[in-house]
């Protein structure tokens, strides 16, 4: 296999990744493991740490799996599979963590219009404090209403 097929697999991989956290975020974190996301939706955090931090466990289960298989026998196409979804729960923890969140202040003082945008669509997902009536589940990928808004200021 040649160099650009493990390219584009990392990056089919990304991308389906927002489409495998909207379902997971909507489904799952806003379903039966809602008592593992609830703490997230309260209006200030008690503990350095959240239950709903498990999700980044949960998250980093296939990768690191697919790491290993990926490897043994030799270098495979599951490794890049993996490769796509470390960079993705990467870009996660920077964009929701980071961005959004501020646990850690090194983009407080953004002035990106798309950044912007998904701190305020996100936002819009935390003003619901129960598991029903939620929207904007994405994290990348949010409803063009959040950024045309934005643009209008």
């Amino acid at each position: 296999m040649t160099i650009v097929f493990y390219i584009f697999i990392i990056i089919l991989t990304y991308a389906l990744m927002e489409v495998v956290t909207w379902l997971m975020h909507k489904y799952v974190m806003h379903g039966f493991l809602w008592y593992l996301h609830k703490d997230h939706h309260q209006p200030k955090y008690q503990n350095t740490f959240e239950k709903n931090d498990a999700f980044f466990v949960i998250g980093a289960i296939p990768s690191i799996t697919l790491f290993y298989l990926g490897m043994y026998p030799s270098l495979n196409y599951k490794f890049f599979i993996a490769i796509g979804i470390f960079l993705y729960g990467l870009t996660y923890f920077l964009i929701h963590d980071v961005l959004i969140h501020q646990r850690f202040k090194w983009f407080k003082h953004t002035k990106n219009k798309y950044l912007l945008g998904l701190r305020k669509a996100h936002k819009v997902h935390h003003k619901h404090l129960t598991k029903e009536d939620g929207e904007c589940f994405g994290m990348l990928n949010v409803p063009n209403k959040y950024f045309h808004k934005l643009s209008r200021k």
